[in-house]
């Protein structure tokens, strides 16, 4: 493996080692708190305050390996001096990837709901901005596909938009009854999308060859599932 394939496999491996490991704790954690809330279980008193700290953590966890992943396959797909666009797209590319960073962050600073609200938003459209570009791959962009709703990248960016509300939305959620319903709501769709991910995910893994592989297995007919013959004494090792 080159180092290529290696940032390739960063995403992967972070969501394996570091979100799917929160994940589990907080909904763990948010079935405590339902159920110290709602049945006066005796669970401890600080399960409601670690569930939005570690939900907080996951959110913040989920959104920067998208963009990690985002800019790598952008920045990767061809070598940089033949970068399609130039200098200029780049730079533009770079500003959007380190404005999205500057408004997650910021988003975990800010305490007015205007705010949070901008911020959270900013964010979502940075990630989208960069997920449309024609370096990021993207099953179908249609809606009424089938393929729209199988996307690795589409799932990736809904899920994104749902941590983005709950961390836009915590302090109404602990306030209103009618936003922690909603707040229920969207992370039970937030934990299927997750799901969803954990599949699809590593069905895409297994069609991205190796660096050095991607010029003769491109040339396959992949509608007729089939490839060129190998020429005369080439081995297939």
């Amino acid at each position: 493996m080159q180092i290529v394939d290696w940032l390739w496999l960063l995403h992967p491996a972070l969501a394996v080692v570091l979100v799917y490991p929160l994940l589990g704790m907080v909904l763990r954690l948010a079935q405590q708190t339902r159920q110290r809330r709602l049945t006066q279980a005796k669970h401890p008193p600080t399960v409601g305050r670690d569930h939005a700290d570690l939900g907080k953590w996951l959110a913040g966890s989920v959104v920067a390996i998208v963009l990690l992943a985002e800019a790598v396959v952008i920045a990767t797909k061809n070598p940089l001096p033949s970068f399609e666009g130039g200098g200029s797209r780049l730079a533009l590319l770079l500003l959007v990837l380190i404005g999205s960073g500057v408004a997650l962050a910021a988003l975990w600073l800010v305490k007015r709901p205007i705010y949070r609200a901008s911020f959270a938003l900013l964010c979502w459209v940075g990630v989208m901005g960069l997920g449309l570009q024609p370096e990021v791959f993207r099953l179908s962009d249609n809606p009424l596909s089938p393929a729209f709703w199988q996307s690795h990248f589409w799932g990736g960016v809904g899920l994104t938009g749902l941590m983005l509300f709950s961390v836009a939305c915590r302090p109404e959620i602990h306030k209103h009854l009618r936003w922690r319903r909603l707040h229920v709501s969207a992370n039970a769709l937030a934990a299927l999308i997750f799901l969803a991910q954990g599949i699809s995910g590593p069905r895409d893994l297994l069609e991205i060859p190796l660096s050095w592989q991607k010029a003769t297995l491109y040339s396959c007919d992949f509608e007729a599932r089939s490839c060129p013959a190998l020429a005369p004494g080439v081995s297939p090792s």
